[in-house]
């Protein structure tokens, strides 16, 4: 079967996209409302993109056309996000939080979650805190962003002052700390209504 991307729809183009292109993983974005709440989305369109500067990039669409979600208005009025890595105990969390709600309406409390301090090395408050229970959580200013298409989708990029790790999913690795992918068992996300975790891993030393 061939595609022609200039004769689809883009809603087609996203089905595509979305059921081939995976597993993707992740970006569980924490948010501060107007009214100090707190939003709370999932993403998939998002990866790593540079370690100097450290830059996270994720695309955000609108809720409708003209009308913003709430994750990137947020960004754009504070400059802040907090970004985390859900493991797959925390499924239904994130799968509520992908519900459009009203604006001010804050996922975290729809889900039931509750949010502790994200500290920073020297023993300072980030701006914003992270989501109690999550393993992994990225402490992150916004840095730049480009708009494409029509609605426009902004694909934005999010620079990591601090990361924060638990404990629990750091393990040895000849000599030095790493985070094992076992430990946190990180939740991807499919096609459709699909999501998968890691599942048999396969090892290969680089070539020199």
């Amino acid at each position: 079967m061939l595609y022609d991307f200039s004769d689809t729809s883009a809603g087609q183009r996203y089905f595509l996209m979305t059921q081939s292109i995976m597993p993707r993983p992740i970006a569980w974005i924490l948010t501060e409302n107007p009214d100090g709440s707190h939003n709370l989305a999932p993403f998939s369109f998002f990866t790593p993109v540079c370690s100097n500067p450290p830059t996270l990039v994720v695309s955000v669409g609108n809720k409708e056309a003209g009308i913003p979600k709430d994750t990137w208005a947020n960004i754009q009025r504070t400059g802040h996000a907090v970004v985390h890595v859900p493991s797959l105990r925390h499924i239904d969390s994130v799968n509520c939080s992908a519900a459009t709600l009203d604006a001010g309406v804050s996922e975290v409390v729809e889900a039931g979650l509750t949010t502790v301090p994200l500290q920073t090395v020297a023993g300072d408050e980030y701006p914003l805190p992270r989501i109690d229970g999550v393993d992994v959580a990225y402490g992150c200013r916004y840095q730049q962003h480009v708009d494409l298409g029509e609605a426009p989708q902004h694909i934005v990029f999010l620079e990591v002052e601090h990361l924060y790790v638990a404990d629990e999913v750091l393990v040895e690795v000849k000599d030095r700390k790493q985070i094992g992918a076992d430990e946190l068992n990180p939740l991807s996300r499919l096609g459709g209504a699909d999501y998968a975790v890691i599942g048999d891993k396969h090892s290969r030393a680089r070539p020199d």
